[in-house]
């Protein structure tokens, strides 16, 4: 059907074509996009020898929101005027760039070499990621990619050539399709899994240390129960071109410059992406172990500070920092705007006027507050079962959050209803669309080649979720969790009624709105006083969704990479169980022989920094409760009005786009705007502000100019930044920090001014405006008791 995949110059000769005119009513927005004469790289040496439709023209994709019935996609190239031009191409020059449109159906997948290298990595890595996300930052996926290929590269060249039962030890050369597979094994469990979570807090803060078959029931459940759900949205999310996941892009460049891959995305000039891929990976590394002020006065702290500032003095050389989120240029506009809007004007403004007492606490920060400006002290209104004491509550102290903190909540709140109004607005049409479309029907050259693969039987997935469900119920009846059946039929359909909207969202922006402060909402009006069952609906309600929107990334990676869809269900539910099962025994293990795990003055820092932001959140939405933070008369009642906020600018959004269809607000999305900022806290300035910056550099002004280049380069440099930014994380903390318990250079090179010079900081040092005076309090509360001694 197509030419082989080896070959530099492909000739695509399909013998029938799967385009109808159906495709014209697709919500498929389209900018008005200005290309270089660099961006003509697509030199048409393929053949199209069947043309499913007339060959008209798109008509109404044009510069506007809506034309003739076809919505405009940020994405789209605009430079495609006609359906032959991208018959067998993707229309979106950001896939074309990183994905071959070619397919070897012979190409290994399915061997013994990938599932040996996969199961060794998604046992290795999730242990590792588990042991360093109590201290240090944890290796990325695209280190397990690049580990991997030397391995099974080895293994190519020294294992015989042999069966065993019929299983071949060698297949030959390694290939790309069991890289993927293996990247892919090794990655699954690259996070923590959510719940363990519940059991560390659990554990650390709440006293209860229940049965190791307790903890695994409940991390397996949690984090498959997803995997079905994902594969039932699948035709949503996957196989439509217009989600084009740009997370994936990254990974994709990676696979193809490894596996010598050349396809028709760009010019073939000038240095390889190979070479360029090391030196971009040798530069990261030493800058990453080489590389190691603020003024004394407060106000310039808070509002230029990275610690706990807003990070208006924009700079940052630290990758970490700055690919912590990614997304396309115009999807980084949209979250720069929510960040510099909410974050440098409301929140300062809110800050400085006092609003909520915030100038008590620090301007950012994820740590709660009582009425002197300490630290909440939660074991004071804590009773039996580690569930609320409404006496000691009133006798101690209402709750205090920083203004970031608070404005984060209310734009969280606000993200939940622009979702569902921005989805009904703009995704109706192509929602309905794909809901009665079959893979086959799909219009590019990708979903076409993998047609040819058997799919995914539904009832794979309906069975997993059978089967799932029911150690969900199992773990929430025999164990003490007070969380009723009825709350886990809730939290599941929360998860299911966001899945696709959100999920599509992500697809086209590379920007989750998460479900955790919804579910957090619900939970804490339904189980009042009551962490623990807040913590697992919380958990069931968010991470069912998380992980959905995980597998459809997943099998949209392995849909680019022309991975058997099969092999990709099999891998991902295998890995999980496996990488899920080595998290509980490492955090087991931590918990049992490292001291003062989770303290601050733990002395190797494995102070649980994610640990305790949940524990945060099981206070304030679960022992507290929403109640008492949120309803009427208490102090952040004012927050619920981003309900209403959320729901109306969406439709303003679109009215404006409607009445001014070439205006600027074409490329306006609200839920991205709203929730592109939600990872903070605990992320900070520095990880959206140099971000966007550089975002700007190549997504746009590198893109425009020198679109070839961009084209070639672009993806292959964030892999190798990435690649070695990670390998030099791990060995300066490996050669510097493990041996002799961090103490290397503690005399020396630790004590000089530049690495010392930013503690002094009032930013480092998280400093209020205002300090409470020995004895007094502050803020107007409603139970009597807290009046009693004198406010300020």
């Amino acid at each position: 059907m197509f030419a082989d995949s080896e070959s530099s110059t492909h000739s695509l000769t399909p013998t029938s074509s799967f385009i109808d005119d159906s495709i014209l009513d697709d919500p498929q927005p389209h900018p008005e996009e200005q290309t270089s004469p660099d961006s003509a790289v697509f030199e048409k040496k393929w053949i199209v020898t069947d043309v499913g439709s007339s060959g008209s023209e798109i008509n109404g994709i044009e510069n506007g929101i809506e034309k003739n019935g076809v919505l405009i996609d940020p994405n789209l190239d605009s430079s495609f005027e006609s359906m032959e031009d991208w018959e067998d191409e993707s229309p979106y020059p950001e896939v074309r760039a990183a994905v071959s449109n070619t397919d070897d159906m012979e190409m290994a997948a399915d061997t013994l070499r990938a599932w040996t290298i996969g199961l060794f990595g998604a046992i290795i890595i999730p242990g590792l990621n588990n042991f360093s996300s109590f201290d240090i930052p944890a290796p990325r996926l695209l280190v397990a990619q690049l580990v991997s290929f030397p391995l099974a590269c080895a293994w190519a060249r020294s294992v015989p050539a042999v069966k065993i039962f019929g299983v071949s030890l060698n297949p030959g050369p390694f290939s790309l399709k069991e890289h993927v597979i293996i990247t892919v094994m090794a990655t699954v469990g690259s996070s923590s899994a959510y719940a363990t979570d519940i059991i560390a807090v659990q554990r650390k803060f709440y006293g209860q240390n229940w049965s190791f078959g307790y903890q695994w029931l409940l991390v397996m459940s949690t984090q498959l129960i997803g995997f079905s759900m994902g594969g039932v949205v699948k035709r949503f999310l996957v196989s439509p071109p217009s989600m084009i996941w740009p997370a994936n892009l990254v990974t994709c460049a990676l696979f193809n410059t490894l596996h010598s891959q050349v396809y028709p995305g760009f010019r073939d000039s000038g240095m390889s992406r190979q070479r360029f891929f090391f030196l971009g990976f040798l530069g990261s590394c030493f800058w990453c172990m080489c590389a190691p002020t603020f003024l004394p006065f407060l106000p310039v702290n808070q509002l230029f500070g990275y610690t706990s500032g807003l990070g208006m003095s924009i700079i940052t050389f630290d990758w970490n920092n700055i690919a912590f989120i990614g997304s396309p240029g115009w999807a980084e506009a949209n979250v720069t705007i929510g960040f510099v809007f909410f974050f440098w004007i409301v929140t300062p403004i809110i800050y400085y006027t006092n609003t909520w007492y915030s100038t008590f606490t620090p301007i950012l920060s994820s740590n709660m507050y009582d009425n002197t400006g300490a630290h909440y002290n939660v074991s004071r209104i804590l009773g039996p079962h580690g569930k609320l004491d409404e006496q000691a509550y009133k006798s101690y102290s209402p709750l205090f959050l920083s203004a970031s903190f608070a404005v984060a909540y209310g734009m969280s709140f606000a993200s939940i209803t622009a979702t569902l109004v921005h989805s009904v607005l703009y995704f109706r049409k192509q929602i309905w669309l794909q809901a009665r479309r079959s893979l086959g029907e799909q219009p590019d050259v990708h979903a076409r080649l993998m047609a040819r693969y058997p799919q995914v039987p539904e009832w794979w997935y309906f069975s997993v979720l059978i089967i799932v469900f029911a150690m969900s119920a199992i773990t929430i009846e025999i164990w003490p969790t007070e969380v009723p059946i009825w709350g886990l039929l809730l939290a599941l359909s929360i998860a299911a009624f966001y899945i696709v909207p959100t999920g599509m969202i992500q697809a086209i922006t590379n920007q989750q709105v998460g479900l955790n402060v919804i579910s957090e909402l619900v939970a804490g009006y339904a189980f009042p006083g009551k962490p623990l069952p807040m913590m697992i609906f919380k958990t069931f309600g968010y991470i069912t969704m998380s992980q959905a929107l995980q597998f459809a990334s997943d099998m949209k990676l392995g849909h680019y990479m022309k991975v058997p869809p099969r092999s990709m269900f099999w891998c991902q539910v295998v890995a999980t169980i496996v990488a899920g099962t080595v998290q509980l025994a490492v955090q087991e293990w931590m918990f049992a022989n490292v001291t003062d795990i989770c303290e601050q003055h733990q002395a190797d820092h494995f102070v649980c920094a994610n640990t305790g932001v949940f524990f945060v959140a099981s206070v304030v939405w679960g022992v507290i409760g929403p109640s008492r933070q949120f309803s009427q008369g208490q102090i952040y009642h004012g927050l619920t009005c981003f309900f209403l906020i959320g729901a109306i600018a969406p439709i303003v959004a679109w009215l404006i786009n409607k009445r001014w269809p070439s205006s600027f607000f074409k490329y306006v999305n609200v839920p991205v705007v709203l929730a592109g900022t939600g990872w903070i806290p605990p992320a900070t300035a520095v990880n959206y502000i140099p971000w966007a910056v550089v975002g700007f550099i190549f997504n746009y002004v590198i893109r425009r100019r020198h679109f070839n280049w961009w084209a070639k380069y672009n993806y292959v440099l964030s892999a190798a930044l990435d690649c070695g930014t990670a390998v030099g994380t791990l060995l300066v903390f490996f050669a510097l920090q493990y041996p002799l318990r961090g103490n290397i250079g503690k005399n020396t090179i630790e004590k000089w001014w530049g690495n010392t010079v930013y503690m002094k900081t009032a930013d480092q040092k998280t400093l209020p405006l205002q300090k409470v005076v020995a004895g007094e309090i502050f803020g107007s509360v409603l139970p009597q008791s807290w009046r009693q001694r004198r406010r300020r």
